[in-house]
């Protein structure tokens, strides 16, 4: 018997390489057409992307609202996905096909109880849940902040993140025996050069260390952004690194920080995870609910807190190689919790 075709259409802001993974899985069980409205690259993070020829990409900024409505009912849609409620003509469109065809919303925001989040449930049943059949969110987190929008149990999906598990995996599977002969003693940041990210908490804690308490270990700073690198000679900064280009870092470093001071969910935890890190990330890091368990595969410290981050930082050097490996090991473990596979399964299930 012949399968039904579906065509997918993604209203997005901007995507990023781990979106591509997931999407290419479908591809493997399901007969399918994806097409991915979306913003231009962000140049802080300028990702290369290698797409199957069933991912059509759209650049937003070449569409008004009438041609971009033309261009959904040209591509008839079975489902529609929308990044959040930002774009108010994606949140047109998506009216227009409420009760039509499942309409999906997907929220990465915590619930933090403030005057602007109890206006918006005050207004979501008419800016929201009458233009989105499904919400559709990377934890529980963001459920508890989407059920106070008014959606149901059975009308929120979970998983909505999921970093290319297989292959952060394989790098793992390619630097496990180097790690068990000599454990990398450097620290190691992935992520914009930006305030909210924590990237100067993290220097100052750092430094402090290092002149309190003199060691070998080092920090390596992958990323760019707005605020300058630090000059320190125990501090390295190697600018914006494609994916494909980690595994010489991830056989050179020993444990992942993410200092953030708000982190919706951050799939880079994710992705280190899945490497085999140890973790430290700050407890405003949503994805922690997922990949960290204390004191288990790695440390939760208090975002901000410099004496936090620092003591967190001394606990980690003060373990003996095979109890970091041991860390990493059940790091991959946790990993596994979330795939392309099972975010591909929950998407179809509405389809």
């Amino acid at each position: 018997m012949k399968r039904q075709h579906y065509n997918i259409v993604f209203f997005y802001l901007e995507i990023a390489p781990y979106f591509i993974a997931c999407c290419n899985k479908l591809f493997e069980n399901y007969d399918i057409n994806i097409h991915v409205i979306r913003y231009p690259v962000n140049n802080e993070a300028p990702f290369n992307f290698s797409t199957q020829q069933k991912i059509n990409l759209y650049n937003r900024k070449n569409y008004n609202l009438s041609s971009l409505v033309a261009l959904v009912q040209k591509l008839n849609p079975s489902i529609i996905i929308c990044s959040g409620w930002i774009d108010k003509d994606y949140l047109r469109i998506c009216k227009k096909y409420y009760k039509k065809i499942p309409t999906i919303l997907t929220i990465d925001t915590h619930w933090r109880g403030d005057i602007k989040q109890h206006i918006g449930f005050l207004l979501s049943p008419f800016l929201l849940k009458n233009k989105f059949s499904h919400a559709w969110v990377p934890g529980n987190t963001q459920k508890h902040y989407t059920k106070k929008l008014g959606f149901k149990d059975n009308e929120i999906i979970l998983d909505f993140y999921s970093c290319d598990v297989a292959y952060f995996s394989s790098i793992k599977n390619k630097i496990t025996d180097q790690k068990k002969q000599n454990f990398p003693t450097r620290f190691i940041f992935v992520g914009r050069y930006y305030d909210f990210k924590g990237i100067d908490k993290l220097w100052q804690a750092f430094i402090e260390l290092q002149q309190e308490k003199p060691n070998d270990w080092e920090l390596w700073c992958l990323g760019t952004g707005s605020i300058e690198p630090i000059n320190h000679p125990k501090i390295k900064h190697f600018g914006f690194v494609q994916p494909e280009d980690f595994l010489e870092y991830a056989r050179q470093t020993g444990v992942f920080v993410m200092p953030s001071l708000f982190e919706p969910w951050g799939v880079v935890l994710h992705e280190f995870a899945a490497m085999g890190f140890p973790l430290l990330a700050s407890d405003k890091v949503g994805a922690v609910e997922s990949f960290l368990e204390d004191k288990k595969n790695g440390y939760i410290f208090k975002a901000g807190d410099i004496n936090s981050l620092k003591e967190k930082l001394q606990e980690v050097m003060q373990l003996s190689a095979e109890q970091l490996n041991l860390m990493g090991e059940y790091s991959s473990q946790l990993a596994q919790h979330i795939t392309p596979k099972i975010w591909a399964d929950n998407l179809m299930k509405l389809v």
